[in-house]
Parts: structure tokens; C-alpha cells; sequence
């Protein structure tokens, strides 16, 4: 396109009304040729999930755009701030990724600031197996032991009568995920760690939304343990395409995590902000000249984690959206629940976990005796319904962990994990984003029933 077309077009303006004429453009332009919602017709390909969006989002990407401040800034800022206020939580740091969530909560617990209580190599972590490899993988990476429990059905949520078994001296945490929105014991666990004095980590990327009632009180998941993870990837419940946060009340772990975010900085100074402490140059640290300058000072082998601001800009949109996106879930849940309450003889259908209400990720479907996954996954498939496993079925089963010589003798395994394997061979999901409309639900369980013909 000629630029000089464009080359007038501000002529006269102010910067901000400039801004406002193209923040209007682009939201427009969004309303034109975005979420132009084709009519559905049976056989069309139904997705598991995907981003639901309009001109808000749209509009804030674009204003972070023009600001073109790139790094973490002021959107940055302003969904920290919303984000904890949603969760009632204190302290937010956003991050790039649900999975750099997970590595800097679990980092967090390694630190040499946490005294006793901090995970060394060679230290415990209880884990199950039955989820995604990234609840795993820091543990892992970082030379601790993950001891593997299994998971009970229908709900693919830890069992908790293993705990006990799991103890050793070595034991420092629990680092577990919700599945797929529902909740896992949180009372057991969280009695379990507070008896053997251990950190809790809930890994809470496929559950936002989710609440749980714990003596009285109701509260949403990710919220009861010392630390809790979100991944806004655009399948999970609200997305800024990528991104994660990690959220605590307690201030010391929020300043471990700030630091590990941002290239293991002791400074706590926002990006763009020079001294706003007011002591960049008059503290000692280690065995550092006195005055060195605290930006240069690190307490920890961080990393840069952060998230752009463009990211956080359309995260602010979403977070506004986020209400509706769970009560949809909830509605699609419960339709489907209900569409295939007679195939219970040849299905395993997903409950909800006492004392909570799922903001439900995914419908879990496990087959029963005499019925073939593959022959049911294959059929949803070749008729337009998008199917996905529940992620890893059993971890210890992958090359990652078979086939690497370093990794022999660096995990454990309680009792055994014969329903975690059921689950790799017989269970499945399929998606109730809030994109979903009653026709495709119908057709998903029309489908869920004629392949058993």
C-alpha cells in the first residue's frame, strides 16, 4: 500500500487523538473481519478449544502496540494488580508461559533464602504421573526425586490414600495439577502437607475458576497452597496467546519468584524505573565493593521469564470476559453430562469433586470393558470432533523417562500406577470451551453415542 495515502491523515491531530482514530480503526476492523461466526453445519470440524475474543482485546493490542514499550510495562502492571485482585491473592508475578509458571514456583522452593525448608538435589517432591510434563520437569531438571503416586477415577485426581507411603526424610513438597478443572482433595492434601510440614505447589494451568469449600470457606483453586501456577496458552480458560502467571500470599516466596524472573536480580525495581528504591548504590551484598550497583546484584541463577506487555494488554480484556468464559464452561459441562447420562454403561463420566465447582478445561470420557478407545477416538475424529488424551496418560511410560540413561534411579514410584495405566489406554477428552454453541454439543454427543453402534 502507498504510504503516502497515510501520509496526512494525523495532519491537525494531537498524538492522543491520533490514537484514538486508530484504536477505533482496529476495533472496526476486528468487528469486520474477525469472529465472523460461519453457520455450523454437521460434520464441520469442532475444535477442543480455541481464543475467544473481540475488538476489546484487539483494541488493547494495538494501544500497547503503539506505546511500543515491547517489555513488561504498564498493561503488565495494571493485570498483576487485576489478576491478584480476581484470585484474592496478594502477590502476582506474570510470566511468559504456563510452564515457566510451574519451573519458577517450583525454583522458588529452592531457594537458599528458605533456610531448612529449602529443596536441595537429591530431595522429594509427590507428583502423580497421570498429567502434563511440565508439573514434572523442574523437578527433574533441577536433581530433586519425583515420587509418583497414582490417581483414582473417574476423575483422574491424585489418591490421596497414598500419601502416607509416599513420606520419606528426603520429602519437601507436593507439586500436583487439578485435572482438567476439577479439583483434587485439597483438604487431604493440604492436612497431609501441614502435618509433615511440606511446601504445596497447585499446579492450577487447566483449572481457573475452579472453587473449593475448606472449613467454610470457599476459595478458588490455585489459591490454597503456599504457591499456585496459571497458563493462559489460548486453549486454557483465558489466553494472551502466551503467558503464565504465579501467584502466593507469602511476601518472601513472591520476592524469590520476582528474582528468578528476572535474571536472578536482588533488585526488585520495575523494568524502566532507575533507582526507584532509592538506594541503587549504597547497599553491601556478598562480597561485592560497597555501593556496587544493586541492579547488578544477584541473589539467585534466575532467568527472563517475563511476558510482553502486548501479551498483558490483551490478558486485561480477557480477565474482564473471564465471568462469562466460566459460566459457559460450567453450562457446557453440565449439557454434555446430562446428553450422555445414558451411555454410563459403556462410559465413565466425569463428577465433580466433593465441596467444589469446576470451571471445567475439558469433558473426560474413560471407556469402560468392551469398548476400544481407538475405534471411538478414531470415529469422533473422522466425523469432525477433536479429541485430546489426558496430556502424558503415564509420564514414566515416555522416552523422557525411559530412554534416558540419567535419569535411572531418579524417580520413584508408590505401590503401583495401575489406574494411571487404565488411563493411558482408556480414557480421552473433548472440549467445552465458551466458543461452543448447543448444536456442536449435540452433534459431540450424537457422535459419542452413534460409534457404539
Amino acid at each position: 500500500m502507498n504510504d503516502q495515502l497515510f501520509e496526512n491523515a494525523f495532519e491537525g491531530m494531537s498524538e492522543a487523538e491520533a490514537r484514538e482514530q486508530i484504536l477505533g480503526a482496529a476495533k472496526a476492523y476486528c468487528r469486520k473481519y474477525h469472529n465472523q461466526n460461519k453457520e455450523y453445519h454437521e460434520g464441520d470440524r469442532i475444535p477442543y478449544a480455541s481464543r475467544v475474543y473481540d475488538e476489546e482485546e484487539m483494541g488493547n493490542l494495538v494501544d500497547s502496540a503503539l506505546e511500543f514499550w515491547l517489555t513488561a510495562g504498564r498493561y503488565t502492571q495494571q493485570f498483576e494488580k487485576d489478576f491478584a485482585a480476581y484470585l484474592g491473592v496478594k502477590y502476582v508475578s506474570l510470566v511468559n508461559s504456563g510452564s515457566s509458571a510451574n519451573l519458577l514456583a517450583f525454583m522458588a522452593l529452592t531457594s537458599p533464602l528458605l533456610g531448612e525448608r529449602r529443596i536441595l538435589p537429591g530431595d522429594e517432591v509427590i507428583t502423580v504421573a497421570a498429567g502434563f510434563p511440565t508439573t514434572v520437569a523442574p523437578v527433574i531438571q533441577y536433581g530433586a526425586i519425583p515420587v509418583f503416586l497414582d490417581v483414582k477415577l473417574p476423575n483422574a485426581d491424585i489418591e490421596v490414600s497414598q500419601l502416607e507411603d509416599a513420606v520419606s526424610g528426603k520429602t519437601k513438597a507436593v507439586m500436583i495439577a487439578h485435572t482438567l478443572g476439577n479439583p483434587f482433595d485439597i483438604a487431604a492434601v493440604k492436612a497431609f502437607c501441614e502435618k509433615h510440614g511440606l511446601w504445596l505447589v497447585e499446579d492450577n494451568c487447566d483449572s481457573l475458576g475452579s472453587t473449593y469449600t475448606l472449613n467454610g470457606e470457599t476459595k478458588l483453586t490455585g489459591t490454597f497452597g503456599d504457591l499456585g501456577t496459571s497458563s493462559f496458552y489460548p486453549p486454557h480458560h483465558m489466553t494472551m496467546g502466551e503467558g503464565g502467571a504465579v501467584y502466593t500470599d507469602n511476601p518472601l516466596l513472591s520476592r524469590i519468584v520476582r528474582s528468578l524472573r528476572d535474571w536472578g536480580r536482588d533488585c526488585i525495581c520495575p523494568p524502566g524505573r532507575d533507582n526507584f528504591c532509592g538506594h541503587r548504590y549504597d547497599g553491601q551484598f556478598g562480597e561485592l565493593p560497597k555501593g556496587y550497583d544493586h541492579k547488578y546484584v544477584y541473589s539467585h541463577f534466575g532467568y527472563n521469564l517475563k511476558a510482553t506487555d502486548m501479551q498483558a494488554a490483551v490478558g486485561v480484556a480477557q480477565l474482564k470476559k473471564f465471568p462469562e468464559f466460566a459460566r459457559l464452561r460450567r453450562e457446557h459441562f453440565t449439557y454434555l453430562k446430562e446428553a450422555l447420562a445414558d451411555t454410563e454403561q459403556y462410559y465413565m463420566l466425569p463428577e465433580a469433586a466433593e465441596n467444589s465447582d469446576p470451571c471445567w478445561f475439558g469433558f473426560l470420557i474413560t471407556v469402560k470393558e468392551g469398548v476400544e478407545r481407538e475405534k471411538v477416538v478414531r470415529y469422533l475424529e473422522d466425523h469432525g470432533v477433536q479429541t485430546r488424551m489426558l496430556f502424558a496418560g503415564n509420564l514414566t511410560k515416555h522416552p523422557a523417562m525411559t530412554d534416558d540413561p540419567y535419569l535411572a534411579g531418579k524417580w520413584r514410584v508408590v505401590k503401583d500406577l495401575s489406574t494411571t495405566d487404565r488411563i493411558m489406554r482408556d480414557s480421552f477428552w473433548i472440549g467445552v470451551y465458551p466458543g461452543m454453541t448447543e448444536q456442536k454439543l449435540a452433534y459431540m454427543a450424537k457422535m459419542l453415542h452413534e460409534c457404539l453402534e
